[in-house]
Parts: structure tokens; sequence; C-alpha cells
């Protein structure tokens, strides 16, 4: 399969692509299914979030599917109210900001509290029938730990920020639980049939070198190793990392994914012979065709036919992004670069 291929640095007879978030609120089959259930019963719904997951896998051609979940699912099973707020966001009450918040939260078993990912990943897999490969995914342990401690999406992180700077001590305790807890998620979605697995830091730009590589890196690496250990390819992937991008890309996994932020040939000289997932911005699927081709174009062309290069948004596909806009980059993604 050519993600599976790209992602262990062979060669490929087209470079794979997908896209993150590419089941989502752009497609009118999802909204249609949105308007009946919340989102967090499609979440939790095994039938639902394969249904939601296998819907842009119906429209266009990419060479992976990813589950239809939310990083945050691990939350409740470990203590925490979640609710999905219009116009908010997740909230997660209450806040963990102290020592007995921390203690208060369970270890797990995610093939019982989390049954219905795993049921969703069987019925996928049996509905996709080996064609392309089936993500599974989890949220790195800095970006749940900051919704825990926030109780929602942050601005400025300040209770995190001041959690890992003040209380250190804590801040490990925190960070242990959620790694633990995450990694176990990880190894029952494989178990279950997922065939690669993605970790999602997508809040780690928020923070400086030095607090990346003392409080976060540990951690993340921590969850990669055991996911790299279930013997499928591993991406890791964060936004705003150029600053500290050696030190993210030093890591367990196999894939690195790259945001618009920085070119892919500059992250190449940087980090070497790896593997490489990225990275067009997402706001230029809004593009009118010939400016689209042209921004396609720009990443292939940065990428210069390396092996282990995986096409993707340096982030999720946006609302109200045109269907086939999307469909048109697949398409020319392989058209371009078929071997």
């Amino acid at each position: 399969m050519r993600f599976l291929d790209a992602c262990r640095l062979k060669k490929v007879d087209a470079t794979p692509v997908w896209f993150m978030r590419q089941a989502g609120r752009y497609m009118p089959e999802y909204r249609a299914i949105r308007r009946k259930a919340s989102f967090l019963e499609m979440c939790t719904d095994p039938a639902i979030a394969a249904e939601v997951t296998l819907q842009p896998v119906r429209f266009m051609a990419v060479d992976a599917a990813i589950l239809y979940a939310d990083i945050l699912l691990l939350a409740r099973p470990m203590g925490l109210k979640l609710e999905f707020v219009k116009g908010e966001g997740p909230v997660l009450t209450p806040p963990v900001r102290s020592a007995k918040a921390v203690a208060a939260l369970r270890a797990f078993d995610p093939d019982v509290e989390l049954g219905f990912v795993m049921d969703a990943i069987r019925l996928v897999r049996r509905e996709l029938a080996g064609r392309i490969p089936l993500i599974g995914f989890a949220g790195a342990p800095f970006t749940v730990a900051s919704y825990f401690i926030e109780g929602g999406p942050s601005k400025d992180y300040r209770w995190t920020k001041l959690m890992m700077h003040a209380e250190p001590r804590l801040w490990a305790a925190l960070m242990a639980k959620i790694a633990d807890a995450t990694a176990a998620y990880l190894r029952a979605q494989v178990a279950a049939g997922a065939q690669a697995l993605q970790l999602f830091d997508s809040w780690v730009g928020a923070l400086s070198r030095e607090d990346y590589l003392r409080s976060v890196k540990p951690w993340s690496d921590r969850v990669l190793a055991a996911a790299r250990r279930t013997g499928v390819p591993v991406v890791t992937f964060g936004t705003g990392t150029a600053p500290f991008l050696e030190d993210f890309a030093d890591s367990p996994a196999d894939v690195v994914g790259v945001d618009w932020r920085l070119p892919l040939d500059a992250a190449w000289r940087r980090i070497g012979k790896r593997a490489i997932q990225g990275n067009m911005d997402p706001v230029l699927l809004f593009l009118p065709r010939p400016q689209l081709k042209k921004a396609v174009r720009a990443v292939l062309a940065e990428a210069g036919g390396r092996r282990g290069h995986v096409f993707n948004l340096g982030h999720g596909i946006l609302q109200e992004t045109p269907p086939d806009n999307v469909r048109a980059v697949a398409d020319w993604v392989h058209e371009w670069t078929a071997r």
C-alpha cells in the first residue's frame, strides 16, 4: 500500500495522499448525519463513526482512511465530564489544576471504556477490505494535558504553563497518567485493526524550545515508543514546530508531520533522511483551480520526488472547503507523481 510503503521510505508508484480532517463538515454527507446526531454521538456510535470515516474514501482517491474520533475521548473514562458546546468547542470539567485532581484521574481499559472506538475500527477495516490502510490516532500528552488543565481551548495556556513551571512534580504526574493512558489506547487501536498511528500535538507550537525539551518531549517520546512497538508506522504531527523541528523529529516516530510554515525541502535539510508528511496550507483549498494547481505543484517541487513523502495539509481541512477541490488535489498528486 502506497501510504504504508512511503512511511517506511520504500519506493512507491505515486506519492500517497490523505488529508487531515478529510472526514468532516465540508462534506454534505457528513452534515446530513450531523443534523441528526451530536458530535459525541457520532464519535461513540460505531456505525456512525465508521460511516463518516468511509465517506471521503468513497468520494475521492485518498491512500489512507483516518478513523473518525476525537483526541479527548479518553477524558471521560479518566473521570472528567466532556461536552462540546456550540461556539465554544470542548468543555472539560472540573479543570485539572491541583494534586487532588491529578490523583483522581483514573487508569482504564480502553477495550472496555472506549470499546466503541475499537468496534468502529473493525467495521471500517471490514468495509475497506484491504484496499487502503486505516490510520488510528490520539492526542499527544501536552495537547491533552492542556485541555485538561485549561478546561477547553486556550489562547495563552496560562494555567498549563503555570503548572509546568511552578509545580514540575505535579506536571510530571499528570503527563505520566496521560501518556500511559494514551499508549494503552493506541495499542488497543492496533489490536482492533488500525494499520498506522498518528499522534497529534496541535498546541505544541505554543512552547519554547527549552520548555518542549524539558517538560514535553520525554512524554511524547514515551507514547511514540509504545506506538512504534506495535509494529505499524507511526506519524508525529505538531503545528508551529519550526523553532525546534530537529528536536521534534528526533523521536521514535517513522514520519514527521510538517505544517505549511516551513518549506518541505528546508525541513528535509534539517532532519535528514526521514519520511515527511505535509504540508499545503488548508486555506489554499479555497483557491480557483489555476492557483490551486500552482500550490500543489509547489509542494511537490519542494518534495523533489524524495522517497518518504506523504502529501497532506499543514493542518485539517477547514469548514466550507469546496469538496471538489479536495478531490482534485488527490487526483493531481497521483497524476503528477506517477512513476
